[in-house]
């Protein structure tokens, strides 16, 4: 979704508890390594998304700039999209407790636009959980 160095793009896995997305959720928070790290899909800080999501970057993170981007409109969006997605009944919130997501996300090294990362990054979010 989207365009130019702010293009979006994740892999998403949804499951519920016992599945191998409970198990990927829980190996991709205890398995960061350098250049690659997790992080708790959150609309503020402390307020994380129900159901519990993951997100990892699928390249590299370079720099501050980019780290930042990610831990900043990327998250923000794909929160967003899960609670949106649990708001409007596309996730059932009576299994919410129970579904575990781990979502992929790609911010080009040379990415410059945060408010494009947000919308883009929303938009394929919430695409991905309508298929």
């Amino acid at each position: 979704v989207g365009d130019g160095n702010e293009v979006a793009h994740i892999d998403l896995l949804i499951g519920p508890r016992g599945s191998p997305a409970e198990t990927a959720f829980v190996h991709c928070l205890t398995n960061n390594k350098d250049g690659f790290t997790s992080l708790l899909a959150v609309l503020t800080p402390n307020l994380l998304t129900k159901p519990a999501t993951v997100m990892f970057n699928k390249v590299t993170i370079k720099g501050a700039k980019q780290a930042v981007q990610m831990f900043g409109p990327a998250q923000y969006a794909v929160a967003k999209a899960v609670a949106d997605s649990v708001a409007e009944g596309v996730i059932p919130a009576d299994e919410a407790d129970d579904l575990f997501v781990c979502v992929g996300v790609f911010i080009h090294w040379e990415a410059s636009d945060d408010k494009k990362i947000q919308n883009f990054n929303y938009a394929v979010s919430r695409g991905a959980r309508h298929t």
